[in-house]
């Protein structure tokens, strides 16, 4: 599902270059759940942001779903994105202004789904948010918020779900009771799940754990926990 080779990020500062990522190579299956540790400062974000086309290397190849996301111009990738890509941010990201069904709704309408409002209550539905449709983000709790984002990520079926400390923001229960909900969702879709935590525990439910430091990949270690086939 992913595959970086030698991926190298520099950015400019008023202090001079600054390198971020300092040539990562991972590969990472089809299926697999993968959750990404380390030191903050280590360049995890920042990986996870090129892996979603957010940004672009400064020189190396990235690969998601066998396409060369440098072949894309800034439309192809963000098609991709809607098409193939789920995110979660720790900061819920949605947009005030909407309620919680229209939230869902938006990429289903960027990817023309005739069906999009009734796909969007399914989806929140699912995460248990069927009486809160016309919730604006305001009148939601972190937990709830969080909640709408996962229905939002997995609204278009995505091959790829990526994760960013999305518990960051809630209490311990709260935290616990969405990452539930994304394990679940992520083994009813089938996706890829990329998930970057300082929870090690959590890292433990994935099956493999990657470690980053300075940028790069400093060690990595199976965990025991299953694999799920991924969808065809």
């Amino acid at each position: 599902m992913i595959r970086l080779r030698d991926v190298h990020l520099t950015l400019a500062s008023l202090a001079g270059p600054v390198q971020i990522l300092r040539g990562i190579d991972l590969d990472v299956a089809d299926g697999e759940t993968l959750a990404v540790v380390g030191p903050s400062g280590s360049g995890k974000s920042t990986m996870m942001m090129v892996i979603a086309g957010l940004e672009r290397p400064s020189s190396g190849k990235v690969e998601v779903a066998d396409v060369d996301l440098g072949t894309l111009n800034e439309d192809g990738l963000a098609l991709f994105r809607r098409d193939r890509i789920g995110i979660v941010f720790q900061n819920f990201h949605l947009v005030p202004t909407m309620t919680a069904h229209e939230n869902v709704a938006i990429p289903l309408e960027f990817a023309g789904r005739a069906d999009a409002f009734a796909a969007a209550r399914a989806g929140l539905e699912a995460v248990g948010l069927g009486h809160r449709l016309d919730h604006y983000p305001a009148q939601l709790s972190g937990g709830e918020q969080q909640r709408v984002a996962l229905a939002r990520a997995a609204a278009v079926g995505p091959r790829l779900i990526l994760a960013d400390e999305p518990t960051g923001n809630l209490d311990g229960d709260t935290g616990t009771q969405v990452m539930d909900l994304l394990f679940a969702l992520r083994e009813r879709l089938g996706t890829t799940l990329v998930l970057i935590t300082h929870d090690r525990s959590l890292a433990g439910r994935c099956s493999r754990i990657v470690r980053l430091g300075d940028g790069k990949v400093v060690g990595e270690q199976k965990t025991g926990a299953p694999r799920l086939e991924a969808a065809q």
